[in-house]
């Protein structure tokens, strides 16, 4: 008797079958990211089932129609059974699921900038898809708001005031063109100084902790 299989929760092992009774679509066209799934199905177990077609119309019996890489490195993990949910389809209709569950990943987008706060809170990234560096890389690409035009510069003058962005990691604040000018201030001083960037943060932070002492 197979041993029930630890990575398949208990809401889906009703659907378990042997991964060996199963073969993958004989013309897939997605070229699909093994190591990343493979480190997913590890670190979160298999999470929804696969697609599979009984294939009484096409003459090819247990094709995998959704899921094929999903497939490949359980396969690839050694894993015994895999949890399915079973179509009967013609050869159309398979074709079509094939190509709509590739096509529909290719046609998705995100919010950039929701997606770069969500996996800055993961406090460990193994089974995201993601590492640091492209974590990095796409906090680095997230665009920033365009400046506001607000009807008071908050001073209680009336004169309109342009608000900025200042942005570590995920998190965003508003600040003001006095601000911004200010900080261009500090940050050109610091420049000619040191002939670098390199420590600029750190020497605001230190400077503020210092006046924030002094008073």
């Amino acid at each position: 008797m197979t041993p029930t299989p630890a990575n398949i929760p208990e809401l889906l092992l009703p659907l378990a079958v042997p991964t060996e009774d199963l073969v993958p679509y004989y013309r897939n066209p997605r070229n699909g990211d093994l190591p990343s799934i493979a480190e997913s199905l590890t670190v979160n177990g298999q999470y929804r089932a696969i697609v599979v077609n009984k294939g009484t119309h096409t003459g090819r019996r247990n094709e995998i129609l959704a899921g094929n890489h999903t497939y490949a490195a359980a396969q690839q993990l050694g894993w015994e059974q895999i949890a399915v949910t079973w179509v009967d389809v013609d050869d159309d209709a398979a074709a079509r699921i094939v190509i709509v569950d590739n096509r529909t990943n290719d046609l998705a987008g995100y919010d950039a900038v929701l997606l770069a706060e969500i996996l800055s809170e993961i406090p460990d990234l193994a089974g995201t898809g993601y590492d640091r560096e492209s974590v990095d890389r796409l906090l680095d690409d997230t665009s920033l708001p365009e400046t506001l035009e607000l009807t008071s510069d908050g001073a209680g003058t009336g004169a309109a005031a342009t608000v900025d962005y200042l942005q570590w990691e995920s998190k965003r604040v508003r600040i003001t063109s006095e601000e911004v000018e200010a900080l261009n201030a500090i940050y050109t001083k610091f420049v000619d100084d040191t002939n670098s960037d390199l420590g600029f943060g750190w020497h605001v932070l230190q400077q503020a902790h210092e006046e924030g002492e002094a008073a």
